[in-house]
């Protein structure tokens, strides 16, 4: 491998630009030349020995910078993040530069071997790493502190001298994956492949799990139809029906379990080798050493965030928690007074206004938990996790849990307080369907719109521009660094998340939510295919084998569901009617029905294995080609 670098010397004739880099306005000329420099120089001499070009933005100003590599460059970097390809016998293999002959597609004048998402991938991967050695400083910026091993880039951006890095749409690819994914509405399966190439694996495998959700909602849907048309009172008709939602709600997320294996086998993600974490841009504290790696980096008290945590953030998620419980009490007066209107004068406005305190609450929820997202982005961020992962998992879970309560917490207290079954189904009606038109609105309308008009006022500009490069490449980097950054899958989870809630807590009091799901998601399958090519700019593909935490929180609420639903059937007037004389013998029973179906869950998800046979097979055969070389050496 060291070796192999020496084959760089040759510059490269074609340069095809691939990443943006863009300084904040007036950055030191020091700073810039030093900057460069480390890009290009190289690895023997610790840089990236990547290829460079500035931008002549409007102003004449040098601070956007497009950022590229030579086939073989990409091709050792390949290797060296260890990417999975698919060789000539079928099998999936960690690509390395010496055995480049023995993959499939590989041709030393093929440069499609590698997607434009990993090639983009790469070069992300080498900006990160560039490391400093000698330097005590960002020259130029004697504030911005540096020690041997800190990240270049990561310093650069906490210091704000880097404004942003991303990488470059591909107008051509985007084009046709357009036209492949949303140009025609009509019912298909999505390129997965395509958009994997495109965007990358993460983005690749929400739309998969998007798309394979709403199928899997389809039989709900078919099923709840009936009953809601011809058995919309009568709840011991409901226990069949709540009863296939239970088993339907595990066997689908163990099928989705195979179904991931296999996608991210021939993706080559699954078999990928977990990276050393290195820390978060944000994280801070006192200059140490770390024990695992040697390096200098700083090190921040454990007792310091626990304190954080237990002390600030604790009690800060409970006050918002009750914040909400008191905004659900405020929406139940609402609710009394418009019944009170409605049984005072009966008439078709009347009528009307018993849906609007539902609609209200609604949007109110909604407000609610994007103030409530920002506050808990600054309290993680705040806390000073090290790694990217405990700083994601700790916002996840106090995201979920304001959300979880926020949305469900009305529902709740309507079942088991109110025993207002009317109630309770017209307020998970209105919810629903509230929230689903809300997030539509607000995440792909209104994001297309204002883009649509920023593009329109940009070109306008570029026409004036006097430049030797490519007006068209000038124009896209000033059109798409303007864009919209797109922050990841979490709110996209988040809203499957709690639709999954919505379908599976209530089935039995509301059947039509899965028709109302299915409709939606079909629609947000095209909106969010238009949000990722037209309103965002491109993010950085990441390789995952799975939809990490998210498989958890689901499966957590699947669980929840079951003693939800036989707590409703076990409400049921029919129900109650079968245990006249003794309330206890109705409780032993509704709770023994529970712990039953609970225990086909759990020995369900046991029986079914979560990688088919041929997957784990594979598997364990390259495990054992691998021992058997250790061996060897």
């Amino acid at each position: 491998m060291a070796e192999s670098w020496s084959f760089l010397d040759t510059p490269e004739p074609n340069f095809k630009p691939l990443v943006v880099i863009e300084l904040a306005k007036g950055t030191n000329e020091e700073t810039i030349k030093w900057f460069n420099k480390r890009i290009v120089d190289k690895k023997a001499n610790g840089g990236a020995q990547l290829l460079v070009k500035p931008v002549v933005t409007e102003n004449g100003d040098e601070n956007i910078y497009l950022v590229g590599a030579s086939h073989l460059r990409l091709l050792l970097g390949a290797e060296t993040v260890g990417l999975v390809k698919e060789c000539h016998d079928n099998s999936m293999r960690t690509f390395t530069y010496s055995s480049r002959k023995t993959f499939k597609d590989f041709a030393d004048d093929n440069h499609n071997f590698l997607t434009t998402a990993e090639c983009q991938y790469i070069i992300k991967h080498e900006l990160e790493n560039l490391r400093a050695k000698d330097e005590k400083m960002i020259p130029g910026y004697p504030q911005a502190k540096l020690y041997p091993g800190k990240s270049i880039v990561r310093r650069l951006l906490t210091s704000g001298i880097l404004v942003q890095i991303f990488p470059l749409h591909d107008r051509e690819e985007l084009k046709k994956l357009s036209h492949s994914w949303y140009g025609k509405v009509k019912v298909r399966y999505q390129p997965l492949d395509e958009i994997r190439c495109y965007f990358g694996e993460t983005i690749a495998l929400y739309f998969g799990f998007l798309e394979y959700f709403t199928f899997a909602l389809i039989p709900m849907a078919v099923i709840g139809i009936p009953y809601y048309v011809f058995a919309w009172e009568d709840y011991d008709k409901y226990v069949m029906f709540a009863t296939f939602n239970l088993l339907w709600s595990t066997v689908i997320l163990e099928v989705w379990k195979r179904i991931c294996a296999v996608v991210t086998y021939h993706w080559g993600t699954l078999l990928m080798k977990r990276q050393f974490e290195e820390p978060r841009p944000g994280f801070h504290g006192v200059l140490g050493v770390n024990p695992i790696t040697g390096r200098e980096e700083p090190v921040y008290s454990s007792i310091k965030r626990q304190i954080r945590i237990y002390l600030v953030s604790l009690p800060f998620v409970c006050l918002c928690l009750y914040f909400s419980l008191y905004v659900m009490m405020i929406y139940f007066d609402l609710e009394q007074w418009a019944l009170d209107y409605h049984e005072e004068n009966e008439t078709n406005f009347s009528s009307l206004m018993l849906f609007v305190p539902s609609i209200i609450y609604a949007v109110v929820i909604e407000i609610m938990n994007r103030i409530y997202r920002y506050a808990a982005e600054f309290l993680t961020s705040w806390e000073n996790h090290r790694l990217e992962s405990s700083y994601q998992n700790h916002l996840i879970l106090k995201v979920l849990v304001f959300n979880f309560l926020n949305c469900f917490a009305s529902l709740f207290y309507i079942a088991f307080v109110l025993f207002d079954m009317k109630l309770l189904r017209q307020s998970l009606a209105t919810l629903l369907i509230t929230s689903q038109i809300l997030n539509q609105f607000v995440e792909s309308l209104l994001p297309y719109w204002l883009q649509k008009r920023y593009n329109k006022r940009m070109k306008k500009r570029m026409c004036s521009l006097k430049t030797d490069m490519d007006l068209s490449l000038v124009e896209q980097v000033n059109l798409e660094k303007e864009m919209g950054t797109y922050f990841g899958t979490f709110d996209d989870y988040l809203e499957l998340f709690l639709q999954f809630g919505y379908v599976s807590l209530f089935s039995c009091v509301y059947p039509l939510a899965a028709v109302f799901a299915v409709l939606n998601n079909v629609t947000e399958m095209y909106s969010d295919a238009l949000k990722m090519c037209r309103v965002y700019k491109r993010p950085f593909a990441e390789p995952t084998a799975n939809i990490g935490v998210w498989q958890l929180a689901f499966e957590t609420m699947s669980v929840i569901s079951v003693v939800t639903n036989c707590i409703l059937i076990g409400m049921s007037p029919q129900v109650n009617a079968l245990f006249p004389d003794s309330k206890m013998n109705l409780v032993l029973t509704v709770a023994l029905v529970e712990h039953l179906l609970l225990a086909i869950k759990f020995i369900m998800a046991f029986i079914i294995p979560d990688k088919p046979r041929e997957i784990q097979i594979k598997l364990d055969k390259l495990e054992f080609e691998s021992l058997e070389a250790l061996k060897q050496q």
